[in-house]
């Protein structure tokens, strides 16, 4: 961001960062607001639950529904949805849409203007929570619904610069943190917030870095809202 990602059609979600961290100004349309008191990331990553990692064995994509399905039925799908909240000075192809051209003014991970161009694209569509991760600490047990609601949540998705993401990959706290030291704030308690609405657990390792950066912050809030945590029956998943 500097501004805060969390909410979409149906839902915005607003962080006010402080002790250093960044704004995430959200552009959705409207809904909920976070409304976690002075210092809820910390607590709530103290109250997370810590296991050991499970094994990948069995994990797909295709696990947590098609990509990008459109979970809040406004008829455009979850990227372009997230892209024309995140993106600034947007422009379609058709309609209101599908998202042609927008810029990240700056990119939350990297602090750099990005341009987004549809099909050559420097912009990913990043699970905050990576999929694969989630998999191996508690979605693997859940039913579809749930992991498609996963995939397609607002709270759970941020528009930002490739290169940062894919380096990224599907690290969690412990292994990776965005470059733009500023953003550490605002991204840790959002990887929090995710964890704790879906019931996703941590390892010992990724709750004693989730701590380590929210205690620079002490007083960061806590993101709220979002999708619904099942997915309308209509929607499949392998």
């Amino acid at each position: 961001m500097a501004r805060l990602r969390g909410g979409a059609v149906t839902a915005v979600v607003v962080i006010f960062a402080v002790a250093g961290c960044k704004d995430l100004q959200d552009k959705g349309a409207s809904g909920a607001q976070g409304t976690g008191g002075g210092g809820a990331a910390l607590t709530a990553a103290d109250s997370l639950t810590v296991k050991g990692r499970a094994p990948k064995t069995g994990y797909s994509r295709a696990r947590f529904g098609s990509a990008w399905a459109d979970t809040d039925s406004n008829s455009c799908d979850t990227r372009d949805d997230i892209l024309k909240r995140d993106l600034k000075d947007v422009k379609y192809t058709d309609g209101d849409c599908k998202v042609s051209y927008g810029v990240l003014q700056p990119d939350p991970y990297s602090g750099k203007v990005v341009t987004y161009r549809r099909g050559r694209s420097l912009v990913d569509i990043d699970h905050l929570v990576a999929l694969s991760d989630a998999w191996q600490k508690g979605a693997k047990y859940w039913d579809a619904s749930k992991r498609i609601a996963l995939a397609n949540d607002p709270l759970n998705l941020l528009a930002v610069d490739a290169g940062a993401n894919r380096g990224k990959g599907d690290g969690d706290t412990a292994t990776w943190l965005p470059p733009d030291k500023s953003y550490r704030c605002t991204y840790v308690a959002a990887q929090v917030a995710v964890k704790k609405k879906y019931g996703l657990w941590v390892t010992a390792a990724e709750k004693a870095a989730m701590k380590k950066v929210l205690t620079t912050c002490p007083g960061q809030r806590l993101p709220s809202g979002g999708n619904p945590t099942d997915a309308p029956s209509r929607f499949k998943a392998r």
